[in-house]
């Protein structure tokens, strides 16, 4: 086998280990996405503040999405190492998303008037952007 044959080969094994990691990861994230916003509509009726309910979903959501992702997607074992870098990787996802969704959401609902619309795209929003920023970092720093 040539060098360039290897590299070939080694190439697409790299990239259907990041195809599989990537799928679970979306769904991973599917399943945490509906514990976050179930919790976070879930508390808006309770009457607790936008923000608020927001901060509270976003930890339930986040420690279903680690508790997953470490296991299933990147089949990593515990650490204390790995650990303190996905709490410093969330306490940084958590501004993103919760900054984006103090953001989005009053103007999307004084935008649409419609606040389903609002809660909904302001969420999508938000949690795309703090995803991608997840999915790369724990994929090439923290569970590579």
């Amino acid at each position: 086998m040539t060098e360039e044959q290897a590299a070939s080969g080694s190439e697409a094994t790299t990239r259907l280990a990041l195809r599989t990691q990537l799928v679970r990861f979306v769904v991973t994230g599917g399943l945490s996405a509906v514990v976050d916003f179930g919790l976070l509509n879930a508390f808006m009726a309770l009457g607790l503040d936008y923000t608020w309910a927001k901060v509270f979903s976003f930890i339930a959501g986040t420690t279903t999405a680690y508790l997953i992702n470490r296991r299933w997607t990147f089949q990593a074992e515990p650490s204390k190492r790995r650990f303190a870098a996905v709490v410093a990787l969330y306490a940084i996802t958590f501004a993103v998303q919760v900054g984006l969704w103090t953001l989005c959401y009053p103007w999307l609902l004084s935008a649409t008037g419609n606040e389903l619309v609002a809660r909904v795209v302001g969420f999508v929003i938000a949690q795309g952007v703090a995803t991608t920023v997840n999915f790369i970092v724990q994929r090439t720093l923290i569970f590579r």
